[in-house]
């Protein structure tokens, strides 16, 4: 099983990273790491809503990306503020869609938009990282 890693940001801070298999049961795992960077930073008021982005922005990996694995980087931008993002291979990138009544999936980006402060693609040579930046009240 792969370990997290921390390594040092720039705002002093360590980020935590971990490269999980493109499979649905990452999301959990995504979710745990998320939840473990946030309460190691004491903004546990973000876990919620972290844990739930990652877990969208897994989920969508999964779903539309190739190869097999994706990593998830969760990052401490500001002293209330943090990124959790999800790389992978493919480049095609991500859109909000209108979901209809009946619909299973697709509001995944919609919701992500809603809990996030601010979201959006980087396009790299090998693939995209997909992520969103949560700020805490206060």
């Amino acid at each position: 099983m792969p370990q997290p890693t921390t390594r040092a940001r720039r705002t002093g801070h360590l980020g935590y990273s971990e490269t999980l298999p493109r499979e649905p049961q990452s999301a959990a795992t995504a979710r745990e790491l998320v939840r473990d960077a946030l309460t190691a930073w004491g903004l546990n008021d973000l876990a919620e809503d972290g844990a739930l982005a990652v877990s969208e922005l897994v989920s969508n990996a999964v779903q539309h990306a190739c190869r097999e694995s994706i990593r998830v980087v969760v990052e401490r931008t500001a002293a209330r503020a943090v990124r959790v993002a999800v790389a992978d291979f493919s480049r095609a990138k991500p859109a909000v869609r209108e979901a209809g009544d009946g619909d299973e999936d697709g509001r995944g980006l919609f919701l992500v938009a809603a809990l996030a402060a601010d979201w959006g693609t980087d396009e790299r040579r090998w693939g995209k990282v997909v992520w969103a930046d949560l700020e805490a009240c206060g």
